[in-house]
């Protein structure tokens, strides 16, 4: 897997709070690309995300409606018949609560959550335009204009599409780039754990969180 930098493009697929890779990925890449005319992914970052809770690591996953296996990503509806909405934001709340800087965060996350958006691609780019705005990353982000496999993109896109997935490893630049540890709430009973969402990072380090972003300061 090669690294992102300021000559390659990258190209990610819509994700639910993503997980820190994520935006490792656009804070060190040039161009910055989200697909939107792909089809929906199951037990994909696309509708989940893991957070550190007081159990050890715990998946949050959205339930959504589609209209068979290859629904367009942009035609996934988000289900609230199913109490997902509750059981995300107390898991939250219940991880959370005692990090420096949730109390700083929570209502403008929460006031995404719960505002009715239909479509999972379009909550998604809400919760995206925060939390680039919270870790203060200043990066356009352009919708891809059509759907192009892996193999005949340009050789200077990197394809995070599918890397960037919960059942292929994470985090994906574990051998080229050492995750520097943070302070986590429950890092005394299970030790530093990787991998997580980008929530995590923001609520235990706040303004100090893109700083862990950097390829050059995750030494």
């Amino acid at each position: 897997m090669l690294l992102p930098s300021s000559d390659s493009a990258v190209l990610l697929s819509t994700a639910y709070f993503p997980p820190i890779d994520y935006f490792v990925a656009i804070a060190n890449g040039g161009d910055v690309r989200l697909e939107q005319y792909e089809n929906y992914c199951k037990q994909s970052y696309r509708s989940r995300c893991n957070i550190f809770a007081c159990d050890g690591v715990l998946s949050l996953t959205i339930p959504v409606v589609t209209s068979g296996n290859n629904t367009p990503i942009r035609e996934v509806k988000v289900d609230y018949t199913k109490k997902w909405l509750q059981q995300h934001t107390r898991a939250l709340v219940s991880a959370y609560m005692s990090s420096p800087f949730f109390e700083y965060y929570q209502d403008d996350i929460f006031g995404v959550l719960e505002s009715g958006e239909k479509y999972l691609f379009d909550l998604n780019c809400k919760l995206m335009d925060l939390l680039m705005e919270n870790l203060g990353l200043n990066r356009e982000i352009t919708l891809t204009d059509e759907y192009i496999p892996t193999h005949l993109l340009q050789d200077n896109v990197l394809d995070y599409r599918e890397r960037i997935h919960p059942k292929k490893g994470s985090p994906i630049f574990t051998d080229e780039v050492k995750q520097k540890p943070y302070y986590q709430v429950f890092s005394q009973k299970y030790g530093f754990v990787s991998g997580l969402s980008v929530l995590d990072l923001l609520f235990n380090e706040g303004p100090q969180a893109s700083t862990f972003l950097r390829i050059g300061n995750r030494k």
